[in-house]
């Protein structure tokens, strides 16, 4: 038997392993979670018996999962989309639950174990499609925001079927009771929570958060969250129920986002447990013998949630190829139909011989979902054959706006930054035509009479539309890098002398958008601090010419002054791609350390990709680094470069 310590030490060294393996190939950490369930568990390797305590902790999982749910759960959000959330997205689960249910017990399941099933099946993976819609720059197309609307309501129809399982697994006579007293005490919970615990806890979090102390939060935020989850399963309920309406009481207050940041390490390592548990339940030697029906499952699971999605996305109005792509993404199951089956098969409900197949098929549909989602386009035009008629009119509608332009700016984006960018070229009369992807934007600006087009400006014929080969500049006003050097290798294919100026967020990605053809990459980051730095030294008295020379000379070496940042505490901002910026660090040159007596050039700091940006010298920083440049005992080297880079270099300096 494995001791708690060895099993943590196993488990945190496949978490290792198995989100390292995820990042290189692109792939959601869940699946990778899934797998190494199924390698390490009591059917394969045996690593791991599957224990009480081990599916336990991983119900933690579960839990953080639900109170991120209820964060997410929002009032408003919702009545923006009702029509999409509560008509399609009702409509997808009532009916998928209903076939399937129907279809189970026709096949002989009882008809509370077959409507559990229905459950289970009519999930489908947040996870997965969110990540893969988001890198396709699709969730704001008229199927991404169906997918979505659809995948809320999923998120939202857990929390019922959460009650109704463990009900369902009585006997047939005390169903109805049992089924009563849950819905009532559910009822009440919800009932006392929602009106008692929003008027308590506003006031307790915002005392906490005046402490000041970022311990104390998180503290407080998971005796909140575990404390709720007490509750409601002391009370014949669910873990789950209460972490998720610990979330929705949060997510009406300001402190949403400093929860979400503070709960997702958690939420993250325990999730991954849980999969890993999930993973460990499934006898390969059991689906092995059985790999024909696991097949014929993975295809009435992936065919038919697809026919049932596309026929209901047709109903409710939508062109037959956004239809097909709806389809294609809500097709494969879901984490949540998980947590759902785990509960039917630790309940009964469900018998092994049923549950194993089931599980296989699951697993086996998120693992062809990417292969789908990224195939969308092809398979769209093999099923929905009209599809290229709708890409021509948007191509056509596109060519008609800009007939007759010429030295125009095509504006790639018409977010904030592009309308402002518009303002000022209508300012300077100069012509200019803009692509946007959002449809409510198009929409709304409609009526101004903008030159404004709906498109996808990374598409190469939507380019050559909006007049590419007459254009004067292109000017890309949104921070997306793979959209950004899409844009980038079509001009540089069809018209490689045309000026483009990209933004970006921050200096990662500068270099790299310059050598895919960019003229001139402006960072947010970089262009705040220079317009900071210009209003203080203006106010230190720096003459306006002097202040003028300085930031030109700055955006001329591509921000290489501003280059590089000492990392703090702080840092964590997730909108910054941290790790890839150059980073400085200063090092003391010591009494007897290797550098001493020795020129920069010696050093051969580049071969580690490191420079000496700065030396400061008895106190001064007026030395400028030149390769002849020797090193002195006392003088503070300041460094550039990356995490690693950095560490290698200060040995090197130091030991030699």
């Amino acid at each position: 038997m494995h001791s708690s310590l060895q099993l943590v030490l196993i488990l945190l060294a496949v978490a290792v392993l198995v989100t390292a393996a995820a990042r290189a190939l692109r792939l959601p950490t869940m699946l990778g979670y899934l797998v190494t369930g199924i390698a390490i568990g009591p059917f394969a390797l045996g690593w791991i018996p599957e224990s009480e305590e081990a599916r336990y902790l991983a119900e933690f999982g579960v839990v953080f999962l639900m109170f991120s749910i209820g964060l997410e759960f929002s009032l408003p959000r919702l009545t923006t989309m009702r029509m999409t959330v509560f008509g399609f997205g009702g409509a997808q689960v009532g009916l998928t639950i209903a076939l399937a249910a129907l279809i189970a017990w026709l096949l002989d399941l009882p008809l509370l174990a077959a409507i559990a099933l229905g459950g289970i099946i009519s999930m489908s993976s947040t996870a997965i499609v969110s990540k893969l819609l988001a890198e396709r720059l699709e969730i704001q197309t008229a199927h991404g925001r169906q997918i979505f609307g659809a995948l809320l309501f999923q998120d939202l129809a857990v929390v019922p079927l959460l009650i109704l399982i463990p009900a369902f697994a009585r006997e047939s006579d005390e169903m109805a009771s049992i089924l009563a007293l849950a819905i009532l005490k559910a009822v009440l919970v919800l009932g006392f929570l929602l009106f008692v615990g929003q008027r308590v806890m506003r006031p307790w979090f915002q005392w906490v958060a005046s402490r000041k102390s970022p311990e104390l939060f998180t503290l407080n935020l998971l005796f909140f969250t575990l404390g709720l989850a007490f509750m409601t399963e002391t009370a014949g309920l669910s873990l789950a129920l209460g972490a998720f309406l610990a979330g929705m009481l949060i997510s009406e207050t300001e402190y949403r986002y400093q929860v979400e940041d503070d709960i997702k390490p958690f939420r993250d390592v325990l999730l991954g447990l849980f999969f890993v548990t999930i993973g460990m339940r499934l006898d390969l030697m059991l689906i092995a013998a059985n790999w024909g029906d696991v097949l014929l499952l993975v295809a009435a699971i992936m065919i038919g949630k697809a026919a049932l999605v596309a026929g209901l996305g047709m109903a409710f109005g939508s062109t037959r190829p956004t239809a097909v792509r709806t389809a294609l993404g809500l097709a494969q199951a879901g984490e949540f139909g998980f947590v759902l089956l785990a509960q039917a098969a630790d309940l009964k409900l469900l018998g092994s011989e049923i549950t194993q197949p089931v599980l296989a098929a699951m697993v086996l549909s998120m693992l062809i979902a990417p292969l789908v989602i990224n195939h969308m386009d092809v398979l769209t035009r093999l099923i929905a054959g009209n599809e290229w008629a709708g890409r021509a009119k948007e191509v056509h509608d596109i060519a008609v706006k800009t007939f007759g332009k010429s030295r125009h700016v095509i504006v790639c984006g018409y977010g904030r930054s592009g309308q402002n960018l518009a303002r000022l070229l209508e300012a300077e009369d100069i012509s200019f035509v803009a692509l946007d992807a959002d449809l409510e934007r198009i929409r709304a600006v409609a009526a101004s009479g903008a030159s404004v087009v709906y498109g996808d400006a990374s598409r190469r014929e939507v380019l050559v539309a909006a007049g590419l080969s007459r254009a004067q500049a292109i000017v890309v006003t949104y921070s997306d890098l793979p959209s950004s050097m899409a844009i980038l290798r079509h001009v540089r294919e069809l018209r490689p002398e045309l000026p483009v100026v990209v933004r970006t967020m921050d200096d990662a990605h500068i270099d790299a958008l310059k050598e895919a053809g960019a003229t001139e990459v402006v960072s947010e980051v970089m262009e705040g601090s220079l317009m900071l730095a210009s209003h203080a030294l203006m106010l230190l008295g720096v003459p306006l010419s002097q202040v003028l020379k300085r930031i030109r000379m700055v955006r001329e070496s591509r921000y290489a002054m501003m280059r590089g940042f000492f990392r703090g505490a702080s840092d964590a901002d997730s909108t910054l791609d941290q790790e890839s910026q150059p980073r400085l660090h200063t090092v003391l040159v010591t009494q007897g350390a290797a550098a001493v007596g020795r020129s920069l050039a010696e050093l051969m700091l580049d071969e580690l990709l490191v420079e000496v940006v700065a030396i400061r010298r008895q106190g001064i920083k007026g030395v400028d680094p030149q390769p002849e440049t020797e090193v002195r005992v006392g003088d503070v080297l300041m460094l550039r470069g990356a995490a690693d880079g950095l560490a290698a270099a200060e040995f090197r300096v130091l030991q030699g």
